[in-house]
């Protein structure tokens, strides 16, 4: 398969493969509304069914690009934060894209499936645990925000098993997958108030229609 991890290009170069990388707001969980920089690397291999942006998963179809390329996409712009996605990013080693963030004075974020093992130098650490490939125990305790999709109801006895495994001061968030959000909302709405640990997280920025 296309997506198998010894199809994904080696980045001992320091080079990445960056299927996309743009200056909008963060749309969803804790640090929902605020300025951020994405930075979507290709490669994944976890392959949720539902997944929005299933042209990220194969790693040769985008270029290689230098960290140095990378850092300098987001000096041109006044943003104060990065947020590594994929794709999974931590299939690559993240350190020293992340150590390069942090001598600019740029915050790090990743959002990550929890899949593989943590690289890299966090300031926000968000665990989205997939069904397809679950997540390290190693991830989950460094988690600083638990997001949980809502596909169907089998999925909040799923995020419970979660909750219970990373930190007591881990933000917990339920948040609908977005082509059933309209049937799964009423009853995250009702979870939520008889689970008060529990918040709701929306994808706002497709409310609004920004990237």
């Amino acid at each position: 398969m296309k997506n198998e991890v010894n199809a994904f290009p080696a980045v001992s170069t320091g080079k990445l493969p960056l299927m996309e990388a743009f200056y909008t707001i963060q749309g969803e969980g804790f640090h929902q509304g605020k300025a951020a920089y994405f930075i979507r690397l290709a490669g994944c291999d976890v392959g949720c069914v539902w997944c929005d942006v299933k042209e990220s998963w194969h790693a040769e179809d985008h270029p290689l690009r230098s960290i140095e390329e990378i850092i300098d996409l987001i000096l041109i712009t006044p943003a104060k934060n990065a947020v590594i996605t994929g794709g999974e990013p931590l299939i690559y080693n993240l350190d020293e894209l992340t150590r390069l963030l942090k001598n600019n004075n740029i915050l790090t974020h990743i959002e990550t499936s929890g899949a593989y093992p943590l690289s890299g130098y966090w300031d926000w650490i968000c665990v989205s645990p997939k069904k397809f490939k679950p997540p390290l125990s190693s991830v989950l305790a460094k988690a600083n925000e638990l997001k949980v999709i809502i596909y169907n109801h089998s999925d909040f006895e799923w995020a419970e098993k979660y909750a219970a495994q990373v930190s007591h001061n881990c933000k917990l968030y339920l948040q609908p997958e977005w082509s059933k959000a309209n049937v799964m909302n009423p009853f995250i709405v009702d979870f939520i108030k008889s689970n008060p640990k529990w918040e709701l997280s929306l994808q706002i920025h497709k409310y609004i229609n920004v990237p």
